[in-house]
């Protein structure tokens, strides 16, 4: 039974090293210290008779024997978890990584997360937020939670909500530049942006607006560019140029003339929020019950 228990701690550890790219980080995640990790793989790599890893000074890749052994290990470990949490009935256990972007994650997961850990006291979360495309995998993320368009076909997206949109800006950029009635306006007024950047190659989003069910972009003059949520919304305060914010965000302030609603006839596009996960793995038990809870949370909100 140790050996057994022993060999599957190992492939434990040889998963980790292979997502983190590094035994520091990987011993770092599983709480072990970082000379436990290497000798866990040594002795695995001798048991196998074969080299696994090929370690560089800078960062640990798989070699062929181990891309394979490591897809093995994922499945076996993913099935190992899911039948030990029905035939032993226990609560869903351990640690879990998600990746969660800022706005959501205040306004509506945060808050309500005292009621997950209730229910699952098992569990432990780490969580990270931010606006910027994450590796999942390479940076030892279970799930991630994003708003917007998706590329990235690695992954399984499940979508949990969709974000109504609205185009805003400050009351004193208006009366400097004027009020558009027509998405021309936006042009013949010497209307400007600010330019949000997104994606792994930092392109700028165009403006968008639905004109009779069609989605119309629009790209204006922009001396301003930002990656993050919050400064983007805040150069909308600042009277920086237009933006293009989730409705729920800048509900509060429209309503008491803090900003202006711009051309609510053409609403953006609605933006969908989805939830990510590695294609390549079974979900564990935890990331599965985060998954479902987070999707509950955000139907009952009003976005």
């Amino acid at each position: 039974m140790g050996r057994a228990l022993d060999r599957f701690e190992e492939m434990r550890n040889f998963v980790r090293v292979v997502e983190r790219k590094s035994f520091t980080k990987a011993a770092g995640d599983l709480l072990i210290p970082r000379a436990t990790m290497t000798n866990s793989i040594q002795r695995l790599e001798a048991r196998l008779r074969t080299r696994l890893l090929d370690r560089t000074t800078r960062t640990v890749v798989p070699t062929l024997d181990g891309e394979a052994y490591y897809r093995r290990c994922v499945d076996i470990l993913a099935e190992l978890e899911e039948a030990d949490g029905i035939f032993r009935r226990t609560d869903p256990r351990g640690l879990l990584r998600v990746n969660l972007q800022g706005t959501l994650a205040r306004k509506f997961i945060i808050p309500r997360l005292p009621e997950f850990l209730e229910r699952y006291p098992c569990i432990d979360l780490m969580i990270s937020d931010g606006d910027r495309f994450v590796d999942l995998v390479h940076e030892g993320f279970d799930c991630v939670v994003r708003s917007g368009g998706l590329s990235d076909s690695s992954m399984i997206a499940r979508r949990l909500a969709i974000l109504r949109e609205a185009t805003i800006a400050s009351p004193d950029y208006i009366a400097r530049t004027g009020m558009p009635e027509t998405l021309e306006d936006l042009k013949t007024q010497g209307h400007t942006m600010v330019s949000f950047l997104s994606g792994a190659d930092d392109k700028p989003i165009p403006l968008d607006f639905t004109v009779n069910g069609t989605v119309r972009q629009i790209m204006l003059p922009a001396s301003i560019s930002v990656t993050g949520a919050d400064s983007y919304a805040a150069c909308a305060y600042a009277g920086l140029g237009l933006v293009q914010v989730p409705r729920y965000r800048v509900a509060d302030d429209l309503a008491t003339g803090r900003l202006v609603d711009i051309l609510p006839e053409f609403p953006p596009d609605p933006m969908p929020v989805s939830i990510l996960y590695p294609q390549n793995r079974q979900l564990s038990v935890r990331v599965r019950v985060f998954v479902d809870w987070v999707a509950n949370i955000l139907a009952e909100a009003d976005i």
